[in-house]
């Protein structure tokens, strides 16, 4: 049995990012109940208690799925508190019985204007993230929920070689892997490759796909971050892109349980709940989800 959810971010980004508030959650719920998703990516809004945000979740039929915790992991003067955020943070996922999380570094400007590429790239830095990151997943671990690295395009942890180097200086942590299927092809990653190398620390896994003429403009015009995902619509659903799903699949270590979580940031589609049908009917039809359940 697959555990599969979908991140609402189409009806809670604005123009400052995403912000989920209880009126966008409960729009986007109304949508998604009207799709087979039946688990949701937990994110509280501000000014709402855990347990106000589970009844909103069983109103709909919903069940919370992993979160999301970013931060500047590799500033050493910010390391103490940041542990403590990710306590916090864990401890908010295990009251509602979410057992993982992805956890990525917070955007890099640079790489923000100039995607994909590694700007700025340095060893040290990397480092840094590591050491923070192996404290914060030990941390979350102690409170019952895995943190998982989430390679980003545009964030600190975006490359290859920055991926890997986390994992390998990392070993023998609690920190797994909770690789985006998107982001790691945009980075010039086999997504499959790569997830293979790591099967023993795979926690979770965003899906998305890349689509092939956003991709293509993106790389001709060298956009930055919004504008390839805004306007080049390089985010496509699961199965309409250039991502190998069954590649991914097959990859994947034989009895994984992790969560599978849906992300199209800005949907290709017309409608997010256009969007989120195709997604999860390509999830449905798919050999590897037989019997999925959220």
């Amino acid at each position: 049995m697959k555990r599969v959810a979908i991140n609402p971010l189409p009806w809670v980004t604005g123009p400052m990012g995403p912000h989920v508030t209880e009126q966008n959650l409960r729009e986007a719920l109304a949508d998604l109940v009207q799709t087979g998703f039946r688990a949701l990516h937990t994110d509280v809004p501000a000014g709402m208690t855990v347990s106000d945000y589970r009844s909103v979740l069983d109103e709909f039929g919903f069940t919370p799925a992993p979160g999301y915790f970013a931060g500047d992991f590799h500033i050493a003067d910010k390391q103490a508190a940041i542990v403590e955020q990710a306590r916090a943070h864990a401890g908010t996922l295990a009251a509602l019985g979410v057992d993982s999380t992805f956890v990525a570094g917070n955007i890099d400007m640079a790489r923000f204007a100039n995607p994909a590429v590694g700007e700025n790239a340095s060893t040290e830095r990397t480092k840094r993230m590591a050491e923070t990151l192996a404290r914060v997943a030990d941390a979350g671990f102690a409170e019952g929920v895995r943190f998982a690295l989430h390679p980003h395009i545009a964030m600190i942890v975006e490359t290859e070689e920055e991926t890997r180097g986390v994992l390998d200086m990392t070993a023998g942590s609690h920190l797994g892997f909770g690789p985006d299927t998107g982001h790691l092809l945009w980075a010039g990653m086999v997504p499959e490759r790569i997830i293979s190398d790591y099967a023993d620390r795979l926690v979770a896994v965003h899906l998305k796909d890349v689509d092939p003429n956003g991709f293509r403009q993106t790389l001709r015009y060298e956009d930055d971050y919004m504008t390839a995902i805004g306007t080049r619509h390089i985010w496509t659903e699961p199965g309409r892109g250039m991502v190998n799903f069954d590649a991914v699949f097959d990859a994947l270590p034989a009895g994984f349980d992790g969560w599978f979580v849906v992300e199209v940031d800005v949907p290709n589609l017309p409608t997010p709940l256009e969007s989120s049908r195709a997604s999860y009917e390509f999830l449905a039809s798919h050999p590897y989800f037989a019997g999925a359940r959220a």
